[in-house]
């Protein structure tokens, strides 16, 4: 399938699309909100709540604006590549969670991105208000799967 068609269907399909969708599909998270669906072979992640996306794209972009240093970038706004856009999101959910319970270990999977986000805005009530330190030091430790070497 052409890359152009594969787009064009993929945004007919996809009313809602998930912003950590990169996260969910990797299996580093899961959402109570996301609902996956095929195109051909190919795989893709939808919300289910108008209002969740919202808060989820709203804090995402605010992942990507403090992260500017860690990530050794300039532009809050460019398209990461698909490593740095990894770290913000999987390390920043690590990061959030870390805030939001600070005395509870981070786990390998977040299980819920939709509860922890809707935690954290109970708990601090705007995104100016997250404590930084913890979401940017997670994101600056988070590493994705290494490089296989391949055989010759």
């Amino acid at each position: 399938m052409d890359n152009e068609v594969l787009r064009r269907t993929y945004h007919a399909i996809n009313e809602r699309f998930c912003p950590f969708e990169k996260s969910i599909l990797t299996n580093h998270c899961r959402c109570s909100q996301a609902h996956r669906f095929l195109i051909a072979e190919r795989e893709g992640v939808g919300c289910g709540s108008d209002a969740d996306q919202a808060r989820c794209q709203e804090l995402l972009d605010h992942l990507r604006r403090q992260a500017r240093f860690a990530l050794k970038t300039r532009d809050g706004e460019a398209t990461l590549p698909h490593a740095k856009a990894m770290r913000v999101q999987v390390g920043g959910l690590y990061g959030l969670h870390a805030a939001v319970m600070p005395d509870a270990p981070i786990p390998a999977t977040i299980e819920d991105i939709q509860g922890l986000v809707a935690l954290a805005w109970e708990r601090f009530h705007a995104l100016a208000a997250l404590p930084d330190q913890p979401i940017i030091r997670q994101i600056a430790a988070y590493k994705g799967r290494k490089r296989s070497r391949r055989v010759r």
